[in-house]
C-alpha cells in the first residue's frame, strides 16, 4: 500500500525545509568567514562586498522558512551547527572529533524534533 498524498506533501515540505536550512547555513557562515579572512588573514578588505550580499542572502533565506520565526531560528541552530561542522572540514581542512560529530547529531536531532514533531496547531 502506497503512501497518503498528505504524507507525501509532508516528506516535501520536510525536504525543502532541510535543503533550505542548508542553503541559509551556507550563506552565513560565508557571510562570517570572509571577514575573517580579511581580518585574520590579511586577505582583501574587497571580501567584504562579497560578505555583505551574503549575510543579506542569509536573512533573507531565514525569512522562507515555514512556521513561527521563534522556532524556525531555534531548528535553524541545529542546522548551522552541523554544516558549521563540515565546514571545518571541507573549507578548512581540520578533521572533526568525534565529539564535533556526537555534538552535530544531537543538534541536527534538536532540530528535528522542534521542526517535524506532531503539533496540534
Amino acid at each position: 500500500m502506497g503512501k497518503s498524498p498528505i504524507d507525501k506533501d509532508k516528506k516535501m515540505i520536510e525536504i525543502k525545509t532541510l535543503f533550505l536550512f542548508l542553503v541559509t547555513a551556507l550563506a552565513e557562515i560565508l557571510g562570517c568567514y570572509l571577514p575573517y579572512l580579511w581580518l585574520k588573514h590579511d586577505k582583501s578588505i574587497w571580501l567584504l562586498i562579497p560578505s555583505a550580499v551574503s549575510l543579506a542572502l542569509f536573512a533573507w533565506l531565514l525569512s522562507l522558512h515555514p512556521g513561527a520565526s521563534g522556532r524556525v531560528y531555534a531548528a535553524y541552530g541545529g542546522v548551522y551547527i552541523g554544516v558549521a561542522i563540515l565546514w571545518l572540514w571541507l573549507v578548512e581542512g581540520v578533521a572533526p572529533t568525534r565529539w564535533d560529530i556526537v555534538g552535530s547529531l544531537v543538534a541536527i536531532s534538536g532540530m528535528a524534533i522542534i521542526m517535524f514533531a506532531p503539533r496540534g496547531e
